[in-house]
């Protein structure tokens, strides 16, 4: 039996069609109201465009189509997660799509079971663990994989020619 006394850690919740997923709040800077995107040319068709974040150039992500999901509309309750990204020792501010945001809650390392390796629709190596809500798991990303380092690098890119 689990004790009471098991390292836990916060999460910030947002559904993707019908799967729940989370990341860490200390990843997660802010929450936003789905907000105007600049689409970008030439870009890949997971990347929506990218948004003024206080005078911070802020590339936003389509989440569903990063994670392999079919892309949606886009309904009242979308926003936009920014989170902070770390790509070789680097941090990258990123806006990704979110169907909605549920909720932030904390969860016991013991409730929390290593990534499935076969029957999921998803890339593993993205994937933290599986976190047991009631009759649901939560799909906890490793957000860092997520992103590959020539993917961060076209953000990266796009920043840099948005800003100058």
């Amino acid at each position: 039996m689990a004790t009471e006394t098991g390292e836990s850690r916060q999460y910030v919740t947002f559904c993707l069609g019908e799967e729940l997923f989370g990341v860490e709040v200390a990843r997660a800077r802010e929450i936003l109201d789905l907000v105007p995107v600049t689409k970008v040319p030439q870009t890949p068709d997971y990347l929506l465009g990218v948004i003024n974040l206080r005078g911070q150039v802020v590339p936003v992500v389509d989440l569903r189509v990063k994670m392999g999901l079919p892309k949606a509309e886009t309904t009242r309750d979308s926003c936009i997660i920014v989170i902070e990204v770390q790509v070789d020792g680097e941090v990258m501010t990123v806006g990704g799509l979110a169907d909605s945001v549920r909720e932030v809650l904390e969860l016991r390392d013991d409730l929390i079971e290593p990534a499935p390796r076969l029957g999921t629709k998803l890339k593993t190596e993205f994937i933290a663990g599986m976190g047991k809500l009631d009759e649901q798991f939560l799909i906890l990303l490793e957000i860092d994989r997520v992103f590959s380092s020539e993917e961060l690098a076209v953000v990266q890119e796009m920043q840099t020619e948005m800003t100058t």
